[in-house]
């Protein structure tokens, strides 16, 4: 920890749980406000994410992906070489994902700083590994198997907290995951998909610690395997199931 840089003037981050609820009332009424989601989590993390940093910071993959501090959304969004790539490739599965859902890395960087913030914001490594986390939430889509779908969205964010633990990541999957499995049947098991999110998470390798350039060159199977990264049974059962009754995951209650 002695070559990286927290601003001293950073203080204990107050944990707002009314705050929370208000914006979590919000995101709700309006599922497509991504905003909302930023709201969340600074309502409730605390110093999660220096705690989060610190653990970054003491690994030999965190402190090489220190040493690079790489800004990843306009590497990740030069699609023509990652095209070039081999099919199957960690690459070739990530631009399919980002065209087939109308995303860009950049898309995610405008989302989080056109939110209204009273906490000041300090240029310093605690704030990369922030944006580090943010820019590769796309990319956690794609190795975790989680879909963009509410269901899908819910129990990424388990997954996440499970890489990276926070109180407002797990509440908002908790959230959206209760109000899912209040609008669908009991026989979905959809609870089973918020703990098997959290499982996976946990049991896998950090994936912000990878050299996320370098990954998109992995088989996609190869990388799965190689950072344990299990497969989403609970979550690919209830879909399935979902679309035997004749439904559209899409139109779940979206919790992110």
């Amino acid at each position: 920890m002695s070559d990286v840089s927290i601003d001293a003037r950073r203080g204990r981050v107050p944990i707002r749980p009314l705050k929370a609820m208000r914006h979590m009332r919000n995101l709700i009424a309006n599922k497509e406000d991504t905003g909302e989601v930023f709201h969340i989590i600074e309502a409730l993390n605390g110093n999660a994410l220096e705690k989060n940093f610190k653990s970054f910071a003491d690994s030999d993959d965190g402190r090489a992906r220190l040493a690079e501090r790489r800004h990843l959304p306009p590497m990740l969004d030069d699609r023509d070489w990652i095209r070039k790539l081999p099919e199957g490739s960690v690459g070739q599965a990530y631009v399919q994902f980002m065209e087939r859902e109308g995303l860009t890395a950049q898309g995610l960087v405008d989302e989080s700083e056109m939110r209204e913030s009273s906490v000041e914001i300090f240029d310093d490594d605690l704030k990369w590994f922030g944006e580090r986390l943010r820019d590769t939430h796309d990319m956690f889509h794609v190795l975790s198997g989680y879909g963009r779908d509410a269901l899908g969205e819910a129990s990424l964010l388990a997954f996440s907290h499970g890489q990276n633990p926070g109180r407002g990541i797990i509440f908002i999957s908790y959230m959206g995951t209760r109000e899912i499995a209040r609008t669908v049947p009991k026989d979905l098991r959809i609870w089973n998909c918020y703990k098997e999110g959290k499982r996976n998470g946990a049991m896998a390798e950090k994936i912000a610690r990878q050299d996320i350039i370098g990954l998109l060159h992995e088989p996609l199977d190869a990388a799965r395997a190689r950072l344990n990264i299990q497969p989403p049974l609970a979550y690919q059962r209830a879909l399935k199931m979902y679309g035997e009754m004749g439904l559209d995951a899409q139109e779940l209650v979206a919790a992110a």
